[in-house]
């Protein structure tokens, strides 16, 4: 028994470790979703947030972040109480012991999982204020989001705060992690202000169309790959017969609402423009992904596909919305994570008899209005410090030159 209770450790740690890694990758496919979805003028400087968001994001979370959304007391608090950075590792003796109590996995491998939740948070910033941001004002608001802001209200539902204790449903993170992070982007759009020519006075709202397609879709892709690491790993464990179908649910599920999304958006833009959009489709995806991130294990295939339907269609309305209301976000982030994450927290009790509408309002409204003020805070204080926004000559010239000093496509540009 003790050695089957080992057994049973290291695979459910590899597993946890394994589809860590599959929402690391999630990183590469944000880089190239953005990539390809802004000016080529913009590409080097976008690349760049998203790598060093990443490096700021894992060193933050290991310095305070963990720490203050997983203390290990104070269940059903507000008020998160510093906790031990990664914890210590569990004993063979532990491990065997056996009993609900005995650990399965390694205390490190949970922080591993969960460091890889916060950077795809703060990369859901980064696009919706591309084009315009200044480098190093993001990346001082990174150090804030995901060392601080995150790891509150991630606190408050995964790490057994009043939202835990109040009910309130999130399995993988429609709303901690997805619409917190549209929370955080919205703040920094509204004080940052629209890209130079996307609003003409006359009220209409002019395309800025991406330079690479081609990446757009690649990126797509990648992040429907890490998406079964981030909800498949969510289950927690692997190991046993009910864990081991648990795991296979949630993989079918996620990408049957991924494939819903594609096909509702695709349907709905060719309804209203008369043409496929690409971008619609590929936030389809996103946003059927998002919508069944909240519970992905409940519903049957049939019904994850009709919900992540529901959030394809409706983040193309959405993308229009914020586009009647000039705010300004060139990817579709705030659409995709934020409305739709709303939409994914909602869907809950449709499917889980244990989930209340209530508990979900409950949760939705305390993730946005908490990352939403504590963000526009951060967001202020930056602009009265260092400011946020590059200067109108430098965002015709490109993001690129100024703040990078290179461009991604330099021989299109007639140089060597």
């Amino acid at each position: 028994m003790e050695n089957l209770a080992q057994v049973s450790y290291a695979l459910d740690t590899f597993y946890f470790l394994m589809s860590g890694a599959l929402v690391m990758w999630m990183a590469a496919g944000f880089a190239m979703l953005e990539a390809g979805l802004v000016r080529s003028k913009n590409t080097v400087e976008i690349l760049t947030k998203n790598i060093a968001l990443f490096a700021i994001a894992c060193t933050m979370y290991l310095l305070c972040g963990y720490a203050i959304m997983y203390p290990g007391t104070n269940e059903g608090g507000i008020l998160p109480v510093l906790g031990s950075l990664i914890g210590n590792e569990n004993t063979v003796a532990a491990v065997t012991a056996g009993g609900d109590d005995a650990p399965y996995y390694s205390a490190r491998s949970d922080f591993f999982f969960q460091v890889v939740f916060v950077a795809t948070a703060m990369s859901i910033v980064s696009g919706a204020v591309a084009e315009r941001m200044k480098l190093w004002s993001f990346l001082l608001f990174a150090v804030f989001m995901t060392g601080f802001i995150y790891p509150v209200q991630g606190f408050w539902k995964w790490g057994g705060g009043f939202l835990n204790e109040a009910n309130f449903q999130d399995f993988a993170g429609s709303g901690v992690v997805h619409m917190a992070g549209a929370a955080a982007a919205l703040a920094g759009v509204l004080l940052l202000g629209a890209r130079k020519g996307k609003y003409g006075k006359d009220g209409a709202v002019n395309a800025i169309p991406g330079a690479n397609l081609p990446l757009a879709t690649l990126g797509t892709f990648i992040l429907w790959l890490g998406w079964f690491g981030f909800n498949g790993g969510s289950q927690l464990k692997l190991s046993d017969v009910e864990n081991a179908n648990a795991v296979a649910q949630i993989f079918v599920n996620t990408n049957a609402g991924a494939a819903g999304g594609v096909i509702a958006a695709l349907i709905v833009a060719r309804i209203l423009f008369g043409k496929a959009d690409l971008t619609m489709a590929l936030n389809g995806a996103l946003a059927g992904l998002v919508s069944i991130t909240a519970e992905p294990l409940t519903p049957s295939a049939v019904s994850a596909t009709l919900i992540g339907g529901v959030g394809g269609a409706l983040v193309v309305f959405a993308i229009l919305a914020l586009d009647k209301l000039r705010i300004d976000d060139p990817v579709g982030a705030i659409s995709v994570h934020g409305v739709v994450g709303i939409w994914g927290l909602l869907a809950v009790p449709l499917t889980n008899d244990g989930a209340t509408f209530g508990a979900q309002l409950l949760g939705i409204a305390s993730i946005f209005a908490w990352v939403f003020i504590a963000s526009l805070i951060v967001w202020a204080v930056i602009k009265q410090i260092i400011g946020l926004r590059i200067t109108e000559e430098e965002e015709y010239e490109g993001a690129d030159l100024t703040e990078c000093g290179m461009e991604a496509y330099p021989e299109f540009m007639g140089k060597q």
